[in-house]
């Protein structure tokens, strides 16, 4: 399978949608599914489904990140601060 590569894509690139993933590794959409089903249920990364349109079309996919892995804040000043 391809869940190495998937894996160290998402660590290198941070939170994306499967299609993305396939068309940045040349993996189809399909292996690379099968790859976030697998990374999922070991625990690896923290999967959810997105429905986007594109011209009134849904389109259905899955939006991935490295568990435990919390974003750093937007730079500038944050509400409240003083």
């Amino acid at each position: 399978m391809h869940t190495t590569k998937v894996l160290e894509h998402l660590k290198k690139h941070g939170q994306l949608l499967d299609f993305d993933i396939a068309a940045a590794t040349n993996i189809s959409l399909d292996d690379v599914r099968a790859s976030l089903s697998e990374l999922s249920a070991r625990g690896d990364i923290s999967r959810c489904t997105v429905t986007s349109y594109v011209k009134g079309k849904a389109i259905e996919g899955f939006q991935c990140r490295l568990s435990g892995y919390i974003p750093r804040p937007a730079p500038g000043r944050k509400p409240g601060a003083k």
